[in-house]
């Protein structure tokens, strides 16, 4: 982080944390939509506290996986109904045609799922996936089922660093990268496995 986002930071945590779990929704609700800063500095001081008895472990799991899903939604209504329409209208200006959005709605229809379990637990992608699903008209109840479950993953995974190795942020980045290389593969064999069987099913 540059030194100008980790006084944002600093000052989001230290003015949110002091509402508790309330501060761990608001805090990922910011992270999964439009203020995209890193959720190891959310989670992992939460699971920090858990491991001193001052916050309990499944409730900062629970709070993270509702405070993306919020986001994540708020994403997913701005391009329905603030993109969606002007998308319609003046996509032609940009080369995104009507038969252009019908593919991204039937691309959606067809592999939303997994894409939007796998992307929420890539840095950098999870929190502007819910664009393109809002704008395919995805499913709001896959979308929210699939989201959540990708996130629990994801916050399940920073609040088990923070209860292990405490608040020291070097280790908490060291084990969140080796976390991330450690996911990245597993949802590379996952889509592998994917296409695999949908063309099979296909065939």
């Amino acid at each position: 982080m540059t030194p100008g986002m980790e006084m944002i930071v600093s000052w989001l945590v230290e003015t949110i944390a002091r509402f508790g779990y309330a501060g761990i929704v608001g805090l990922m609700f910011l992270e999964s939509s439009f203020f995209p800063f890193p959720s190891e500095v959310v989670i992992p001081p939460a699971g920090y506290l858990a491991s001193r008895g001052d916050m309990d472990l499944y409730m900062v799991i629970i709070m993270g996986i509702m405070g993306s899903l919020m986001g994540a939604l708020f994403n997913y209504f701005i391009a329905l109904f603030i993109g969606r329409p002007l998308l319609t209208k003046y996509g032609r200006y940009i080369f995104l045609s009507e038969h252009r959005l019908a593919k991204m709605d039937a691309f959606f229809f067809t592999h939303g799922e997994i894409s939007i379990f796998t992307t929420r637990m890539v840095p950098g992608i999870r929190q502007y996936i819910s664009f393109p699903a809002g704008l395919a008209r995805m499913s709001l109840v896959k979308f929210s089922i699939y989201t959540a479950m990708g996130a629990a993953i994801w916050v399940g995974i920073l609040a088990w660093i923070g209860f292990t190795v405490g608040n020291n942020m070097d280790m908490v980045r060291q084990y969140s990268r080796h976390a991330t290389l450690t996911l990245v593969c597993g949802i590379g064999v996952i889509v592998c496995l994917y296409i695999w069987r949908y063309r099979r099913q296909k065939r």
